[in-house]
């Protein structure tokens, strides 16, 4: 599809950003997996862990996080805070993909070790960001050192979690940091975290959303990675500067139910 100008791009991709930036979305998509919850540290606990899972077939993607979560009684910030050596031991049969019982243990020492010290998961990442910023890379950067600063942090593990350093387009971690950082009324995205700026977002590039922002030209770097992430996201604070990433319903939403 041709676009005579810039503000009919705009139109076009705001009324997607309407049709699919609703309630209807949640059910068939990773978000439905934290919406089930209503405690904070729960939201975000099931938010990233579902974000890193989030690669395959929708439907298995929903299907596993809900088995991991069963296996920790539905209460996942109780469960890392709180469980037994005994209670681990139903962890090792969780897999998904190549993420297995090594991962799953070691997110499950992460997040004990840091819900001990902290509150909410935001200042993981909020370490490395500083107000004038005008991305999140170096708060993706420095939560990417930290989640792996423990003294028995699997080297395999690292695969799972991406970073800017390397040059990684980062899609599953800027996907839930939009869950957590934009706000609005439509019920989708929770807006739990306030220090982070929604303007600081960088746009998630999975398959769908990089086709049709290359068919709308809002990509020509060649390469999948992070400079690509950003030059999306660049273009697309040409239509909001404030909440750019908002055009990541419009783009998947085009990509996923309209086959773009």
């Amino acid at each position: 599809m041709a676009f005579e100008s810039f503000d009919n791009l705009k139109d076009f991709l705001d009324s997607k950003v309407e049709e699919y930036n609703q309630p209807g979305f949640i059910p068939n998509d990773p978000i439905s997996i934290p919406h089930q919850y209503t405690k904070p540290q729960d939201i975000e606990i099931t938010g990233f862990w579902a974000s890193i899972l989030a690669w395959g077939q929708r439907v298995t993607i929903i299907n596993k996080c809900n088995e991991l979560f069963a296996l920790m009684d539905n209460s996942p910030h109780d469960f890392v805070l709180n469980h037994s050596e005994n209670d681990l031991k139903a962890l090792l049969k969780f897999k998904h993909r190549t993420f297995n019982d090594t991962d799953t243990l070691y997110f499950v020492e992460f997040f004990k070790n840091y819900y001990q010290q902290h509150d909410s998961l935001e200042d993981a990442f909020l370490k490395g960001i500083q107000s004038a910023d005008v991305s999140v890379e170096q708060g993706l950067v420095r939560f990417h050192e930290d989640f792996f600063s423990l003294p028995n942090a699997p080297h395999r593990t690292k695969k799972h979690i991406a970073t800017p350093a390397r040059k990684s387009a980062c899609k599953r971690i800027n996907m839930f940091l939009r869950w957590m950082v934009r706000q609005d009324n439509k019920g989708v995205d929770f807006g739990l975290w306030k220090r982070i700026q929604p303007s600081q977002l960088v746009c998630p590039c999975d398959v769908h959303v990089e086709r049709v922002a290359r068919r709308f030209y809002l990509i020509t770097r060649k390469q999948t990675d992070w400079q690509m992430a950003m030059e999306l996201t660049a273009n697309l604070k040409e239509f909001d500067p404030i909440d750019p990433v908002k055009y990541d319903f419009a783009l998947f939403g085009l990509g996923v139910e309209e086959k773009y």
